[in-house]
């Protein structure tokens, strides 16, 4: 999705060229930096330190620390300390970073390092379906497997131009009905949470976006505030089993609870969910609801229930990752 992997070859093909520099101004150190202890993360202040530099020691240093992306959440940050984005670390590979500047992503860093705090919540900002958005901890981190809910939410919807009512259930950062709105912009979409903090979010991504006036946050548990019908409804809901927290990333450990655990199975949500939505689905409407690979086949048998359609649609790396239902024509909730 990003449009920057082409310009990182090229910073990379360029790392040749400036290692002479470096290696002739940091003498003495590998490349410069100092190798080992609490200087890893402190460079010395009487030397210049590059763009590229900083990068390629933070790559290494993440890399040791076991983060799984270490060049893409070294330049992510940096990119951020500078005030700046990545495209530009790439045109200004050789600029020198001056102390003010290394301080905040010395922070950064050891924030990412030690304490594992996703770059996202570091920095603020994550994007999604191309959209910049604004995270915080109160809110799921928008990641690329979700987008396959919107894809599916987009083929439930196949008029781009027809008018459309369109929920959100458990919206958090607004990623999913912003996306849905942007690609559908007759659609009038509602988007509910049950967390203030998240709505506050939301509201502000859509403020920034343009589109605050044709999304309507309510807060309220699932679909509890809702009494309209839809001809859309999708829903990112917690999915993990409490059995399963032990084994998790611990960047996982500075998100919202609430966002990621279900309950002892891990479907209590969408069972709620597969029983209380079809009601709120107009004739012919549909719903999308994301969710773990093997619960695909339970989610099913309950919405084949309630007298749906089932189709399974899978992520990028080819796991089941939404299960969508819709009524036959003429058909609708009760």
């Amino acid at each position: 999705m990003s449009k920057l992997a082409k310009p990182a070859r090229s910073l990379q093909g360029r790392e040749a060229a400036a290692q002479r520099g470096g290696a002739e101004r940091g003498a003495g150190s590998r490349e410069g930096v100092p190798p080992s202890g609490a200087d890893r993360v402190d460079p010395v202040s009487d030397r210049v330190w590059t763009v590229l530099e900083l990068i390629r020691w933070t790559t290494e240093h993440f890399r040791e620390r076991g983060i799984e992306t270490p060049r893409l959440d070294a330049e992510c940050l940096l990119a951020h300390a500078l005030g700046s984005d990545r495209l530009r670390l790439y045109l200004e590979f050789d600029k020198p970073v001056v102390e003010r500047e290394r301080a905040l992503f010395r922070s950064l860093v050891r924030a990412r390092a030690r304490a594992r705090v996703p770059v996202a919540q570091l920095t603020g900002r994550r994007e999604f379906w191309s959209l910049p958005l604004r995270v915080s901890p109160h809110v799921l981190i928008p990641r690329p497997d979700t987008e396959t809910l919107v894809a599916a939410a987009l083929d439930l919807l196949p008029d781009p131009v027809a008018p459309a009512r369109v929920l959100d259930l458990g919206t958090g950062s607004g990623a999913v009905a912003l996306a849905i709105a942007a690609e559908r912009p007759q659609a009038v979409v509602v988007a509910t949470d049950r967390s203030r903090d998240a709505l506050r979010i939301a509201q502000e991504n859509a403020e920034a976006l343009g589109m605050a006036s044709r999304i309507h946050f309510l807060r309220g548990d699932w679909a509890a505030p809702l009494a309209r019908r839809f001809d859309c409804v999708v829903a990112n809901p917690p999915y993990l089993a409490e059995a399963e927290r032990a084994g998790l990333a611990p960047e996982l450990a500075h998100e919202p609870d609430a966002a990621l655990f279900a309950g002892p199975t891990g479907l209590e949500a969408l069972e709620r969910l597969c029983r209380e939505v079809p009601a709120l689905l107009a004739p012919c409407g549909g719903l999308a609801f994301e969710l773990a690979p093997g619960q695909t086949a339970r989610v099913q048998e309950w919405l084949a229930q309630a007298g749906l359609a089932t189709a399974v649609r899978r992520d990028l790396a080819g796991r089941a990752r939404v299960v969508s239902g819709r009524y036959a024509q003429g058909a609708g909730g009760g």
